[in-house]
């Protein structure tokens, strides 16, 4: 008797946590919360800070029905998360500043060097990278193949982390391959998911880059603003034209006067 007692009631339980109303008033809330009110796919749950490793386990505890419980857990995290940028530890609607990198050339020579020649020199980079990023007071954000995206607080920074990043490179060799990077850097206010950033500032900082030559920095005139003419040597403005970019945006190749 108490066994089919205990049946009825979770069976109850179930019964009320899939119930249109209680699912509906669940959703209702967390479109109230702070934060994604999306939080728990796996774009929102791709980063490492706290909300979206907890947020990955919940998810995957999901069971195979509409759950009220489940859509509260992922509501508490939410509002972490939405906590979390308010207070700055996220990026929310600040401005951000990003810097996209790459490899010139190294398709081509990837393709007579072999694998293992490639993973060799695609470690050397990275670190090299990592070590540029972190000194100048950024993050690296995802690695592209033989790029990568790096966030910053600022444009100075990114500036700073692009010429240490250049003087690394130049003792590195790999099977006759010495690696240049091409450099893109642009500021703005792009959405952020879980560890990532998205929108037209994203995409804008990408295809200020692929506009640059070998070992050149190009950053757009907004960026620019924030740079030392101390430090910085400026060019002069130019359009680039490029899909997916403002059809405004002028760019501004930038070197180093130390």
């Amino acid at each position: 008797m108490p066994e089919k007692r205990l049946q009825r009631l979770r069976d109850r339980a179930v019964q009320m946590d899939s119930h249109p109303t209680a699912l509906r008033a669940t959703r209702w809330l967390r479109s109230q919360l702070p934060g994604d009110s999306r939080f728990g796919d796996a774009l929102s749950t791709a980063g490492q800070d706290g909300p979206q490793l907890i947020g990955r386990r919940v998810s995957e505890l999901q069971p195979g029905r509409a759950s009220a419980a489940h859509e509260l857990g992922l509501g508490a995290l939410q509002l972490w998360q939405g906590l979390s940028e308010a207070s700055g530890r996220g990026r929310g609607s600040e401005d951000v500043t990003l810097l996209f990198a790459d490899l010139v050339g190294f398709s081509s020579w990837a393709l007579e060097a072999g694998d293992e020649a490639c993973v060799e020199l695609l470690r050397a980079v990275g670190a090299d990278a990592d070590a540029a990023i972190r000194r100048a007071g950024g993050v690296v954000v995802k690695r592209l193949g033989d790029g990568l995206m790096a966030a910053f607080e600022d444009t100075g920074q990114a500036a700073n982390a692009v010429f240490d990043l250049r003087r690394r490179l130049a003792a590195i060799e790999v099977d006759g391959y010495r690696p240049r990077m091409r450099f893109g850097i642009h500021c703005g206010r792009p959405r952020r998911l879980g560890g990532d950033y998205f929108g037209v500032d994203v995409n804008t900082a990408a295809r200020i880059m692929a506009a640059a030559d070998a070992d050149e920095l190009l950053v757009s005139e907004r960026a620019c603003g924030q740079l030392d003419g101390e430090r910085f040597a400026l060019g002069k403005p130019k359009r680039l034209k490029a899909p997916g970019a403002p059809a405004d945006l002028r760019v501004v190749a930038v070197a180093s006067r130390t």
